[in-house]
């Protein structure tokens, strides 16, 4: 589990520390603003395409291999990463960095589900929603504290002692599940969900840096949106058609009505955290002129309750009512953005804390028990696609809310000029997705919780994979 978790955490830092590194490396590659942006989409759009296929990959080859291949890959990129001379090679190597994560990280969600028996999955997902939270919010601490004193290259030197730790953990503590057998392959469905996913994401996460118009000739930002939605329609009748033996996103994985609100949920938690912490990131360094490292201490309150109360919330998301625990939290959240909302200014930033520490605890609710509720009753032989499914999900609303709180500040802060106005507006829209989550979560079926007597074996015999002898 600690392999695993070490290396999941890699995996979600890399999606908020490069932030407040933007500037230094503007300086020290020479690149635009547009490069650096791509440095940062190169990564989020690398993480998020393949999600659904390396969770499949898993189940054809055994998850131990694809998170090896994916550690493996994701160590050679950050070394690539702090290595590069040019914005170019470094967007480069980010798009390898995004990939190595992907193969990853539906792998982490399908080993807790296979190894711990019901009854004792719910501590398992406590530890697993606990790293999801530190790491996510952690970024811009540890950022800040490795470019103010030792340049922006060791935000991703520092994944390598890190990533070597967890290689020998795997090689010496990871069992190797093998598949039983060896499913066909859905080559029409992977392509169909690159296509749509990558174009949507790119439309998405690009549209405003390109001002919603033309991206390349006659090609428009609409436009390309559109054939993503497209794509994926055309990949969801395919995976309905009868002419598919093996579906890469079986659809009556969404008969589990937890799992389908689960997924609401997610992309909801997704949107907020990413939503939450790249505006105000950027406020604290652009009002009040905070330091990288000092507007890190604002909201490392959120960052440490997330990561203690996740623990406690996951090994209470086992009771038949867990489904409070993360209705709580969302309006914990909500709460927090709203103090923030009125709190801001170009004054003391520590009167923020409390509301950190607010959507510190909230997000703790939130993450593991979302998790446990969401796979709890999933069919064994579902697991893989609904770990790729599950983290495409929280990973697409990472994407959305990145592009969408963005895409807010440009218009307010272009229609008033106070940034401070911007990004309260880009906190009301938090608002109204936290509002979806909610509801979500109150949709939520009632579970019986699992006995403490349940093993993996009996708890589902339909379990696809085995330990090797």
């Amino acid at each position: 589990m600690y392999a695993l978790c070490i290396g999941f955490f890699m995996t979600l830092l890399d999606t908020t520390i490069v932030n407040v590194a933007l500037p230094s490396m503007i300086t020290d590659l020479g690149a635009s603003l547009n490069d650096v942006i791509w440095v940062v989409s190169a990564y989020l759009l690398a993480f998020a395409v393949p999600l659904l296929l390396t969770g499949r990959l898993g189940d054809r080859f055994g998850p131990k291999r694809l998170y090896g291949i994916g550690l493996v890959l994701f160590l050679a990129a950050s070394l690539a990463c702090g290595l590069s001379t040019s914005a170019e090679a470094l967007i480069a190597a980010r798009v390898f960095q995004g990939l190595g994560a992907a193969a990853m990280t539906p792998q982490t969600m399908a080993f807790i589900t296979h190894l711990f028996p019901p009854a004792k999955r719910g501590a398992a997902l406590g530890m697993w929603g606990s790293v999801a939270g530190l790491a996510t919010v952690s970024g811009p601490l540890l950022g800040g504290v490795l470019v103010t004193h030792l340049g922006w290259e060791w935000i991703f030197f520092v994944n390598l002692p890190i990533g070597v730790l967890a290689v020998a953990l795997l090689v010496v503590w990871v069992p190797d599940l093998r598949p039983n057998r060896a499913p066909r392959f859905d080559v029409l469905g992977v392509v169909l969900c690159c296509l749509g996913l990558g174009l949507l994401v790119f439309g998405i996460q690009n549209g405003e840096h390109y001002q919603w118009g033309r991206v390349a000739g006659p090609i428009t930002v609409a436009e390309i949106i559109a054939a993503g939605v497209l794509f994926l329609a055309l990949f969801v009748l395919w995976q309905a058609s009868a002419r598919n033996p093996e579906p890469l996103m079986p659809l009556r994985i969404f008969r589990n009505r937890n799992f389908s609100l689960g997924n609401v949920a997610n992309i909801a938690i997704g949107i907020t955290v990413t939503g939450v912490f790249v505006p105000l990131t950027l406020f604290l360094q652009t009002v009040p002129k905070l330091s990288p490292l000092m507007a890190g201490l604002v909201t490392a309150p959120a960052s440490l309750m997330s990561g203690v109360v996740a623990i406690f919330a996951g090994r209470l998301s086992n009771r038949a009512d867990a489904k409070f625990l993360p209705i709580v939290g969302f309006v914990l959240m909500g709460a927090g953005i709203v103090a923030m909302t009125f709190l801001l200014s170009d004054g003391s930033q520590w009167v923020l804390l409390p509301s950190m520490v607010a959507l510190g605890i909230g997000m703790g609710l939130v993450f593991s028990p979302l998790t446990n509720i969401s796979t709890r009753t999933l069919d064994r032989s579902l697991l893989g696609a609904g770990s790729g499914i599950y983290n495409t999900s929280r990973q697409f609303g990472n994407v959305l809310g990145s592009a969408a709180t963005g895409a807010v500040l440009q218009i307010v802060l272009a229609s008033t000029g106070d940034f401070t106005s911007a990004v309260r507006a880009a906190f009301y829209l938090l608002l109204a997705v936290l509002a979806v989550g909610i509801a979500a979560a109150f949709a939520f079926r009632r579970v019986a919780a699992p006995s403490v007597t349940d093993s993996p074996r009996a708890s589902d015999p339909g379990l696809p994979v085995s330990r090797p002898s």
